[in-house]
């Protein structure tokens, strides 16, 4: 299950990301195209748990 401090400081900080993708032209396409199909709330936690894979992908294998 991981870490529910660190879960949900993820969420909070994938929040800020979609708080400014909102009203931003400028945003990730892929980002406005889920908020535009998806709740607010699933959609900061798929986020989460995508950032959390990158994140341990790079712990795993050691890049940058």
């Amino acid at each position: 299950m991981g870490n529910p401090a660190l879960l949900s400081l993820l969420v909070v900080g994938v929040t800020a990301v979609l708080r400014h993708a909102r009203g931003n032209p400028n945003a990730s396409k892929w980002l406005t195209a889920l908020l535009a199909r998806r709740p607010y709330g699933i959609v900061a936690v798929s986020l989460a748990n995508k950032t959390t894979r990158i994140i341990w992908a790079l712990l795993v294998k050691g890049g940058t």
